[in-house]
Order: C-alpha cells, then structure tokens, then sequence
C-alpha cells in the first residue's frame, strides 16, 4: 500500500469518534490492475455504516467509529464482478474483485494477505498436474497473477473442473520455506475466496496462533463437493515438491482422517445464519438469503440444511452454476433415514441444470442417481426425454 488519496464519503449512521480504514481493490485476473469505482461498504450487526468509491488508483480511505475486528463486514461491488465480502480488520489491506465466470464448472481461487510474509505461493494439485508459480498451466487450468511482494492477489482459475476427479488446493510460504518452525504464515492475515459462477461461495481465513509453512485449506472430492481441511504444518522442500507432498490427499481415505473439526460455537453461529437466511428469503429478499446462507456454511461447512437452503435460492435466482455447487455438497452431506429422499431430489436438480445446458450426457447421469436413489415417475420421463436427445 503506498500514498492515499481521499474519495467521496458518504456517513449513514454515528458510532462516535470516527476512525480510518484504508483499503485498495485490484483486479484477481490481471495483475496490478486498479479496479475504479468499486462500491465499498463496512457493516456491522447488519447495519449499513459508511460507503465509499474506490479512486482511479483503486484506493478508498473510510472514515468510521465501527471497530476493524473480526464482527465488523467489508463489501465490495461493482458490475461485472462477484461481490466480495469479508472480516475484517481490513485497514491497510488489498482485496481483489472476480469478474463473473460463465462456466457450469469453472472456479477461481484468489489468495490475499498482509504486509508479512512477503511471498506466499497458490498450489493446487489434481491428477496429472501441478499448478503454481514455476508451472503457471495445467490441463483447464491456470495462474492467473502471481504476485511477490505482500498483500497478493494470487489467483488460480479452473475454466471446467471435471467429474470424478479431485483437486486440492494449498498455500506455500516460499518466504520461510527453509524455516517449519515459523509463525508468519498462521499472523500473515491470509484470506482465501473462492468463486462460482457470478458468487464467492466458500471464504478461508488462516488458522491463528499456529506454527508452519504450508497451509492446506481445502479439497474438492470426485463428486464436486468442498472438504474444509485447514491444516498448517512445517515442511522444507523446494516448491516444485509441493505436489508430490500435497499427491496422497487426493485419495479419498486421507479426507476421512484429515477433515477439519468444528466446535459447539461454529455449529451454533451457524444454525443462527441459517435461520436469517430462512427469513430473509420468506422475504423474497434473495440476496440476502444467499449472503446469510453462505455465512452459515462458512462458519460450519457441514451444515447440510444450510446447502439445501443455497441451492434452493441460487436457483430461485437464477444462478446456475453456483446451484450445482450447492447441490452437490447436499449430496455429499445427506444422512439420516431421509438421506435417498435428499439425494434423489439433488441428483435430479442437478441433472435438471445439466438438461438446461444442453449437456445430455451428464443430465442422463444425475437422473439415472436420482432414480436409483427412489422410485419416482417424474425421474423416469427425465431419463426417457433425455435419452431421446441424445439419441
């Protein structure tokens, strides 16, 4: 972060005296790209508190007395972008703004962080390829910006990530790499976003308090679903290894063992998200829905309800790509004596979004799962029409 320049305020309540909280918005594709007239707003409690409109360079600087901690929100708009939305503190950072993919299965990973360290790397692993600074391309995959001197963004783009394989993804203090033992990765501030289709679904904020030089933050098993894994440890290997010690999560066995745990309070944040999503949306207030919604995962990515509830609404908005998304994960949660129920009925919108796209063969797929999963005519004529298309 360099010089300020001042923009336009505009004060919407008073929370006493006011404080500054500078922040710069950059381009997650093209790297060192200023985003101008970016919308910023800080929140806390749900309650609007100040706006503000990034400059030609990108800055904004907003005066308010909201704390800058973790209860206090930062969004980011601007046409043509996913919305951003993250914790602070936020002062003195850099966030980057997604332009909106169009792909059923594309996804982009973008990486920000503090002053400190200076250089953290984006590795993601599939089968056949290693992504990251030093291999820039894989097969429907690339690195879109790296950056080596603080703040990022660092961003991965998968243009179709495919069926029945899986990918995980990590982040590398090359900084320290010769040093396991240190703490600049776990104090570096490092925040992970992860975008579908016009949204960011999934927000990762670096485990505090922690030693280690390898943050391993998620996977995406062969169905589609995120596994939140969250782990940092102490390695000393040069970056082109990153993937052969990143290789054995692939399996599905590992997930099992390594799965990030989630305490009484996460769950209980959560289920209260939840339930503000569930009102808003009687409300028809969609977006407010889906924001309440995907803070209800990201505080406790297991709570199945939550995703049914984001793919009912990402279809109600109109956002295709992000309701397979949920889907899946509904899926991948499903237990209970209800779980075929949930399945068959997942199984089949997803075929549903796949039919829409004119992608037969995969619709034919999910509505074969759904109607292996229960009986129903409804199922049966989805098969029967699709098959015909095909054919």
């Amino acid at each position: 972060m360099k010089s300020w320049l001042l923009v336009p305020l505009f004060l919407l309540s008073g929370y006493g005296s006011a404080s500054t909280t500078q922040v710069e918005i950059l381009s997650a594709v093209v790297k060192d790209a200023k985003i101008p007239d970016a919308q910023l707003m800080l929140q806390r409690n749900g309650e609007s508190a100040i706006k503000a409109t990034t400059n030609a360079q990108g800055q904004a600087v907003l005066e308010s007395a909201l704390p800058d901690t973790s209860d206090t929100l930062l969004i980011v708009k601007k046409n043509g972008y996913s919305n951003l939305v993250v914790k602070c503190p936020c002062n003195g950072m850099s966030y980057a703004l997604s332009p909106v993919l169009s792909g059923l299965d594309s996804m982009r990973v973008v990486l920000t962080w503090g002053a400190q360290p200076e250089d953290l790397d984006s590795h993601i692993v599939y089968p056949g390829n290693h992504i990251y600074f030093d291999h820039q391309e894989g097969d429907n995959g690339n690195l879109d910006v790296d950056d080596t001197d603080s703040y990022g963004p660092e961003t991965i783009t998968l243009t179709a990530r495919q069926n029945g394989q899986s990918y995980v993804y990590a982040i590398h203090d090359f900084t320290d790499r010769l040093n396991p033992g240190t703490t600049r990765l776990s104090e570096s501030q490092a925040k992970v976003f992860v975008y579908v289709g016009e949204s960011l679904v999934r927000t990762y904020y670096v485990p505090q308090h922690q030693t280690g030089n390898l943050w391993t933050v998620f996977k995406i098993t062969p169905s589609g679903d995120f596994v939140d894994i969250n782990k940092i440890e102490g390695v000393t290997t040069d970056s082109a290894n990153i993937g052969t010690l990143l290789s054995p999560a692939l399996a599905d066995a590992w997930t099992a063992s390594h799965n990030a745990g989630w305490s009484q309070q996460d769950m209980s944040a959560s289920r209260n998200f939840n339930l503000l999503g569930e009102a808003a949306y009687q409300q028809n207030d969609y977006d407010q829905a889906i924001a309440q919604f995907t803070a209800a995962v990201n505080a406790w990515a297991d709570n199945g309800k939550a995703y049914g509830n984001l793919g009912l609404v990402y279809q109600k908005a109109g956002r295709t790509a992000e309701a397979l998304w949920a889907n899946r994960k509904a899926l991948a949660l499903a237990s209970g004596a209800g779980a075929p129920t949930v399945r068959a009925g997942a199984n089949y919108n997803i075929g549903k979004i796949y039919e829409t796209a004119g992608d037969y063969q995969q619709a034919l797929r999910y509505y074969q799962a759904a109607r292996n999963e229960k009986a129903n005519t409804v199922y049966d004529n989805a098969i029967t029409r699709v098959q015909g298309l095909i054919h």
